[in-house]
């Protein structure tokens, strides 16, 4: 709307020097925003790490305030943490498209159904800026995606929270990268939580007291009664399920995607140690209510503090050193085979490999508990027959194990399986 305005001041021109005013003068100019200087010089730093492949470079700027900053600056980082070409390395539009009808000619996936149901409560707390219209078609391409993945690798089993993490990757990388950031995230960084069943992620919950006996013997004989399945959620969905605001999952991410999978448990253990005072004040002999404390995260969430913490905590107590990596984490597991800079070149191959052995892995364990069954319930006949035998047929099952393992050659992993074999039967034995 105009407004109306008296006339203008008349101007004694005399009164002003004739010079014209350059730009560069600090006439009206604000002083240079450091932060905003600082923010500048970060984003080529990680551009120059992005361009050089200098993972090293991208686990420090990951972790310091900030991660990778702008969506814009992740869909360079993201991907190459990944292990996938670049969008400029991409395939042709037309190729993409031929890919994107070749997956509705697969088999459908067991776990479809579940899909739908979890997509139909998506994008719950973000974006918040969509109609209706919008958020049903957020919903087929979140739905499109999972599927996809999943028809294009069968033998993946879907969990609930899957989709919350697939969320994160719809909405911060393109969709040309979107499958391929899928397929290889599934594979090498949450493959064990994508197996038949939930052994190996508790498997992996094990090492969080691990962690807190290092490094704080007195709160973690506090919570000692108190088993670690709190941080079920947060480890399995890598905090998609709990961090309701985008701008804070996806900077979790950039620290999540650059460093190793154990940091996941790192991050935790950080924050339990920040509730320390607060889980110091319940009783140890009310589970219950630790528990509940513990499932959910503090707020506010101090990212950069927490990511911060996890770092030293890392550092100082990392996971070689933890009671349960040796024989608690199998040597196929994503915490392991995910060691070091060789995941950023990991390929699906190699994921899938992993994922075959650690099935066979989980079978061989599950006939073993069977056994174990068996002797418990049949006591007497097992005292009649001698434990020394019994070590000797246990011996042989051992053996034809590893013969037909690929990887389990070493006299050490041998004694360790019959180890835990014998672990097994003489429980039974002494019962």
């Amino acid at each position: 709307m105009d407004m109306m305005l008296g006339p203008e001041p008349e101007t004694n021109t005399a009164d002003f020097d004739e010079k014209p005013i350059k730009m560069e003068d600090p006439i009206d100019e604000k002083p240079p925003d450091p932060k905003d200087e600082a923010a500048e010089q970060k984003k080529k730093e990680i551009l120059k790490a992005c361009k050089t492949r200098d993972f090293a470079a991208l686990r420090t700027l990951a972790a310091s305030p900030g991660g990778f900053l702008t969506d814009t600056i992740r869909q360079q980082a993201w991907p190459l943490l990944l292990g996938i070409p670049s969008l400029s390395d991409t395939k042709p539009e037309e190729e993409e498209e031929e890919e994107k009808e070749d997956w509705k000619s697969l088999p459908p996936h067991k776990d479809e159904s579940q899909v739908q149901l979890d997509v139909n409560r998506a994008f719950v707390y973000y974006p918040n800026d969509q109609n209706d219209t919008q958020l049903s078609h957020s919903k087929t391409l979140l739905s499109t995606l999972i599927i996809r993945t999943l028809r294009h690798h069968p033998y993946l089993s879907y969990f609930q929270g899957y989709h919350d993490i697939c969320q994160v990757l719809l909405l911060t990388l393109p969709p040309a990268l979107q499958p391929a950031a899928l397929a290889h995230l599934s594979l090498l960084r949450i493959r064990d939580f994508m197996l038949p069943n939930l052994h190996p992620a508790i498997a992996q919950l094990r090492l969080l007291p691990d962690i807190l006996r290092s490094s704080d013997p007195e709160l973690w004989q506090h919570l000692s009664s108190t088993e670690p399945f709190f941080a079920l959620s947060g480890t399995l969905t890598m905090y998609a399920h709990d961090i309701t605001n985008l701008g804070e999952i996806t900077r979790l991410f950039d620290v999540l995607l650059a460093r190793d999978p154990v940091f996941s448990l790192y991050l935790f253990a950080a924050i339990v140690r920040s509730r320390r005072g607060k889980l110091l004040d319940i009783p140890e002999d009310e589970p219950e209510m630790l528990h509940s404390v513990l499932s959910k995260l503090p707020q506010p969430l101090d990212l950069e503090g927490l990511i911060s913490q996890a770092v030293e905590l890392e550092r100082e107590y990392p996971p070689e050193g933890l009671r349960g990596w040796g024989r608690g984490i199998s040597r196929w597991s994503v915490l392991k085979t995910g060691r070091g800079e060789g995941v950023y070149r990991q390929g699906l191959e190699e994921g899938r490999e992993a994922f075959e052995k650690q099935i066979r892995e989980l079978e061989w364990r599950e006939r073993v508990s069977r056994v174990g069954e068996v002797v418990r319930r049949n006591r007497g006949v097992v005292r009649g027959v001698g434990f020394a035998v019994l070590v000797a047929v246990v011996g042989v099952v051992v053996r034809r194990f590893v013969h037909h393992q690929p990887g389990y050659g070493g006299h050490g992993e041998r004694g360790g399986m019959l180890e835990y074999v014998m672990g097994l039967v003489g429980r039974g034995w002494v019962r």
